[in-house]
């Protein structure tokens, strides 16, 4: 292609569709346009660093791979209402220090929930010059929001976030069986989708109750029963709608041959679980860690392992944060109640590198990582243009050091408030740029956009 030109090329090894092999990629106005063996000579042969006809060429060192940008699409923003939990700037700056280019924001946890389009607006206007990096909205599904459904959609959420017990803040009640299935049966009509937080509240009612520090206890309080219940429930009210439905945040193995069943008998239905149920186990907790605080919880080192083979054989789809951050009180860091904290884990910036150092262990490859983390979410999202380095998808790329090692400083991570329960945890895989539609992302200026669902 000598006569063609481009706004960037990145040449080295490179993972597309094909695995990973020596490239050259092609830009121009922020799509990739060309994929080659390196040696095409993209942009000439010129030394790289020099301008050719305004192309910025880019070589990318021995130790480096280029990735598709990852698209991690349930993240918990906050803004407005709950700032000082997280904002659009720092959680942005964050994803993109993590090789995260696409969010998509949880409805709930900011002041007033996405449960109409004006909350769907006031986001979208807090949002819109803070953004570092692209960033997509679900809205929310509650008792008596149901006429807001359609509206939403047409606005552009991705899809409807929904709760089947309380969901941590009284502005987002949950639905019952009832309202799930009518609900489902509306977003039916125009073929959107349901995210379910799955546990079922009469089964952690006649749980242990999970006061104090003792991390078991705190297990005990939400069983695997709660979330097999309301994933069987799930299931099937997706049967009888006929609706798309996706469990958020699997924790329980238990549920997977029932999810296996239902996806054979053409059930719509999507899973995905998160970095903290596949690295973190219940045997390693400390007591009073409230950091490690989240529901449903993190469980046994059994019921991990099962967790990446039901990742493994498809039965779950894809790997996203639940990034859900709250301030240090909130955690009831002081005196370690399990019962008083907030239950949220804060993993945005970390989880390409917690999946792979993971993962790498177990003989998986980083393509199967990165497709989990990229391709997949965009995939059950139908955020379109994302998730694979392709022609014609958004240049949004990181660059992985995926040897490199480094050691977790909660207080040198871009989210707003320094806790994490990866404090002090020896990771291997570096993320050193992230481009988004082929411009790095400096964490100067925000060039993310806020994007729509497209019909399609």
């Amino acid at each position: 292609m000598p006569d063609e030109r481009f706004d960037l090329v990145i040449r080295g090894r490179t993972l597309t569709a094909d695995g990973i092999a020596p490239r050259e990629v092609g830009v121009r106005n922020g799509r990739i346009v060309a994929v080659e063996p390196l040696g095409s000579g993209l942009a000439g042969t010129e030394p790289a660093g020099t301008e050719l006809a305004g192309t910025e060429l880019v070589e990318l060192a021995d130790d480096e791979t280029l990735l598709p940008g990852l698209v991690d699409t349930h993240v918990h923003v906050n803004e407005p209402g709950r700032t000082e939990w997280e904002g659009f700037a720092s959680a942005t700056r964050a994803a993109a220090a993590g090789g995260v280019t696409t969010i998509i924001d949880m409805p709930l946890n900011s002041i007033p929930p996405t449960t109409t389009v004006e909350g769907l607006k006031l986001k979208r206007d807090v949002a819109a010059d803070q953004a570092f990096i692209d960033v997509g909205f679900w809205g929310g599904a509650i008792p008596g929001n149901k006429a807001d459904l359609r509206p939403l959609h047409d606005e552009g959420v991705f899809g409807f976030k929904c709760f089947l017990l309380h969901s941590g803040v009284d502005e987002f009640p949950h639905l019952d069986a009832h309202g799930l299935e009518e609900d489902m049966a509306e977003l039916r009509t125009f073929d959107s989708l349901m995210l379910v937080h799955a546990e079922d509240s009469r089964t952690i009612d006649h749980a242990p109750h999970p006061g104090g520090g003792d991390y078991g206890t705190f297990l005990a309080s939400r069983p695997r029963d709660a979330e097999n219940t309301a994933i069987a429930e799930v299931i099937e009210r997706a049967r009888r709608t006929g609706a798309r439905a996706h469990i958020v945040h699997l924790s329980s193995s238990d549920a997977l041959p029932m999810i296996a069943s239902a996806k054979r008998d053409g059930v719509r239905l999507t899973v995905e679980t998160c970095p903290h149920y596949l690295t973190l186990m219940a045997e390693e907790i400390p007591d009073g860690g409230t950091a490690y605080k989240c529901c449903p919880p993190i469980r046994e080192a059994s019921n991990r392992e099962l967790l990446w083979m039901g990742l493994q054989d498809g039965t779950i789809d894809c790997i996203v944060s639940d990034h859900s951050p709250s301030t240090l009180d909130l955690k009831d860091l002081e005196n370690g109640d399990f019962a008083m904290a907030w239950g949220g884990i804060s993993s945005l910036q970390l989880g390409l590198a917690l999946v792979w150092t993971e993962a790498r262990q177990r003989g998986i490859t980083l393509a199967e990582v990165v497709s989990w983390m990229a391709e997949k979410p965009a995939v059950v999202a139908r955020v379109h243009n994302k998730g694979q380095l392709a022609p014609g998808f958004d240049a949004d790329f990181a660059v992985f050091a995926p040897d490199q090692t480094f050691v977790v400083d909660a207080a040198r991570l871009k989210h707003k408030n320094p806790i994490t329960p990866y404090d002090g945890k020896a990771l291997t895989g570096v993320v050193r740029k992230t481009y988004l539609r082929g411009v790095e992302v400096d964490g100067l200026t925000p060039r993310g956009r806020l994007i729509r669902r497209r019909s399609v």
